[in-house]
């Protein structure tokens, strides 16, 4: 591989590299055309009138956006007919989505997040989509929820598109991570990040400050001694970050470094974390190992989880290494006190 590749070529590559099969070649083409048409919609905005709510909710009962509608579409469209997925899985839907009979069947299930960030969309702050590939169980052919209750280490490939000042495509398939930028003028996504790497350490945590009155004992600790700056025990300065959008922050992560929390808290005791396992925590963890960071709940890693249903909610603490693993000790000292 090299910078000014192709997408293609480099997908070509990797499956040649891997023994992999066409189809999984063809599904992630599949979905790279799928970003490339929810990046216009969001590059076109307002000029279509596709911003603003559309008056309804999602799954979870979160107010959806006419862009979450869109891209959801768009991601079925582009996946149902190619003949390489069993069944896909949404954020945005409450079951899962089985391949219309007409359409042939693969191997492949997909969940995604069509539009991560959607309540950016309407002040023009980067937004994006998550996607994770697995296999279907063997002699499978009409999938259940049951059959996608796979940890995340059984991903054989997660990414993400960001839609920011430039459309980009991360993606991994277990062999690390690169990321790739559209170029407009001829349609294709060209290797620009060529094996990302996220540094142990950093001077930079990104955390929504307004929930601190609700956080755990070993939060509030690690995001005090970061606010303590020089006068404090880790006798150094850190900058706070906060897009609100878990690909942006993820993405400045991956490019230099930082750590990302959206722990448990009390404010709802009812839901064990904010985000979707499934649909982001599991492929952005992936994404995160592969580049050389941790992702953890703070009681343990999140790819180990074996998923209890669809939808299910998780803590996050991701990003260099050597600050998740600090966070990681600060839960060990507070259950063992």
């Amino acid at each position: 591989m090299q910078i000014g590749q192709t997408i293609t070529q480099f997908i070509i590559e990797e499956q040649r590299r891997t023994s992999g099969s066409g189809d999984f070649s063809l599904l992630l083409n599949d979905t790279l055309v799928a970003c490339k048409n929810i990046s216009s919609a969001v590059n076109k905005g307002a000029l279509i009138g596709v911003l603003g709510t559309a008056g309804s909710e999602n799954v979870q009962g979160e107010t959806q956006k006419k862009l979450d509608i869109i891209s959801n579409d768009m991601m079925l469209d582009a996946n149902i007919w190619g003949g390489h997925l069993a069944a896909m899985a949404s954020e945005e839907m409450e079951e899962i989505y089985s391949i219309p009979a007409k359409y042939p069947r693969g191997k492949y299930l997909l969940l995604f997040d069509p539009l991560d960030g959607s309540s950016n969309i309407d002040v023009n702050i980067s937004v994006g989509t998550i996607f994770s590939i697995l296999r279907c169980p063997d002699e499978v052919t009409d999938p259940t929820e049951a059959d996608f209750l796979q940890p995340g280490t059984r991903q054989v490939c997660a990414g993400y598109a960001l839609y920011g000042p430039s459309t980009m495509m991360v993606l991994t398939t277990g062999h690390g991570v690169n990321g790739f930028t559209l170029d407009q003028n001829v349609g294709e996504f060209i290797l620009t990040h060529q094996d990302m790497r996220i540094p142990e350490d950093t001077g930079e945590f990104a955390v929504n400050a307004s929930n601190s009155r609700f956080w755990e004992p070993p939060v509030k600790r690690y995001i005090d001694e970061c606010l303590a700056g020089r006068e404090g025990p880790r006798e150094r300065d850190f900058n706070m970050r906060w897009v609100a959008s878990m690909v942006a922050e993820v993405h400045r992560i991956l490019v230099r470094g930082g750590i990302f929390m959206y722990p448990k808290d009390t404010k709802d005791p009812a839901k064990a974390g904010k985000l979707r396992l499934m649909y982001e925590a599991n492929p952005m963890s992936f994404i995160v190992e592969q580049a050389g960071g941790a992702s953890s709940t703070g009681r343990g890693r999140i790819m180990d989880i074996q998923p209890g249903e669809l939808h299910q909610r998780v803590p996050v603490v991701l990003g260099s290494r050597n600050e998740v693993a600090r966070v990681d000790t600060y839960y060990r000292e507070f259950e063992s006190s």
